[in-house]
């Protein structure tokens, strides 16, 4: 597997869409379909509206969220989302795209995590 990276969907980065992924589940605020900066949406593996709501981005409750989403990660229909990322993925270097403003809060952390544990 090749290096997996993170970044937010409206950083100016200087890569081929093709290795770029957007892994939330709503399209990010303010960003024309036709502008977007990335060739794949991978919202099944991204939190459940119930995890992130609850989760807020609330630095307090991060440790929890993580092992909440490893566990959301472990359901069937999820694993089936990352086997088909990982084949996506495999041997590229990415960029893993969210909309979220503080990427240290961000879910692409745990779900990088993830895809190079594996």
């Amino acid at each position: 597997m090749g290096t997996i990276a993170i970044a937010r969907v409206y950083d100016d980065i200087e890569r081929d869409p093709q290795h770029c992924i957007l892994i939330d589940r709503l399209w990010p605020r303010g960003l024309a379909k036709a502008d977007a900066p990335f060739s794949t949406w991978a919202k099944d593996v991204a939190p459940s509206t119930e995890l992130r709501k609850w989760y807020d981005h609330d630095q307090a409750r991060l440790a929890e969220f993580a092992e909440r989403y490893r566990h959301e990660l472990a359901t069937p229909s999820a694993v089936d989302a990352l086997h088909t990322l990982r084949q996506q993925i495999e041997g590229d270097d990415v960029i893993l795209l969210t909309a979220t403003k503080d990427l240290a809060l961000s879910h692409a952390s745990v779900l990088r995590d993830v895809l190079l544990a594996s």
